[in-house]
């Protein structure tokens, strides 16, 4: 009788390119005014071809530099599928370089219509396989069910948003619900449980500028510290120094610190150079 061969865990992954690279997320996000300085926007007479080589131009800078990088979806979906397409070459890319990749694509919907993008993003050899995706939880966490044990058999995970920087979505992440926790706690004790369960290491986004007091999100030993990695967004252009990450994660085993528009700003020449400053700072 044979015995099944179990997937290497996310968690272990990520903990062992963390280890070696440092925890620097660099995004990957085809904003229109960044495409048009790199000279690969509609302003400048290029096509979709553009958009795929500022996503790849990324994923061979930050190749031997960084733990992962984060494609934003919504940015290459803006250009159809043309835009997938070139997603789906830059996703290659990042795989044969050995990069981890989160998908940023913030799904979130009923049990089985998140299946499918489980089966999208999460499955092994899909076009668009990633090692992790953002989802949002506010259809009920127990709608990711699927999601989550499709990345658990793959060796994947999920990133739960549980605190965003936005200030619209502050009325509802604060809420308390009867217990007195707040939503956004409910959330990040939900993806903490599961990987006390599984040891799959599914993360939460919480965002570098929130005041994680507001949100019920003190770091204590029942919840963030389990095992349960932090994806967070908001270093560099929106604000948060990326010298303060152990002030702002003072007690969170794994964090990714993420800076997109901060890095690729300094273009295609400049890219290496900005990706080291990013992780020098890090370590200081």
């Amino acid at each position: 009788m044979t015995t099944a061969v179990q997937p290497v865990t996310f968690l272990r992954r990520l903990t062992a390119s963390v280890t070696e690279h440092g925890p620097l997320c660099v995004g990957i996000d085809p904003h229109p005014a960044l495409l048009e300085a790199w000279g690969a926007g509609p302003g400048t007479g290029a096509d979709a071809s553009g958009l795929e080589r500022f996503g790849r131009t990324v994923v061979e800078a930050a190749a031997g530099r960084v733990a992962v990088i984060k494609p934003q979806v919504a940015l290459f979906e803006a250009h159809g599928s043309a835009g997938f397409a070139a997603l789906e070459r830059v996703l290659a890319d990042a795989r044969a370089a050995g990069l981890l990749v989160i998908a940023d694509a913030k799904r979130g919907d009923i049990g089985s219509t998140n299946d499918g993008y489980a089966a999208a993003w999460l499955t092994p050899g899909s076009p668009l396989e990633a090692d992790a995706l953002t989802v949002s939880p506010y259809l009920g966490v127990g709608a990711l069910e699927g999601a989550f044990a499709a990345a658990e058999r793959a060796g994947k995970a999920l990133f739960v948003l549980a605190a965003t920087s936005n200030p619209e979505a502050r009325t509802l992440q604060q809420a308390r619900v009867g217990d007195g926790r707040t939503v956004a706690a409910t959330v990040a004790d939900a993806v903490a449980a599961r990987n006390i369960a599984s040891g799959a290491g599914h993360g939460v986004v919480i965002g570098a500028t929130v005041d994680r007091a507001d949100y019920g999100l003190v770091t204590d030993a029942s919840t963030l510290r389990a095992a349960t990695p932090v994806l967070a967004p908001g270093f560099g252009a929106q604000g948060a120094s990326l010298t303060s990450l152990r002030t702002l994660f003072p007690g969170d085993a794994l964090v990714l610190a993420s800076a997109s528009r901060s890095i690729l700003q300094a273009g295609p020449d400049g890219l290496v150079a900005a990706i080291d400053a990013a992780g020098a700072a890090l370590s200081r």
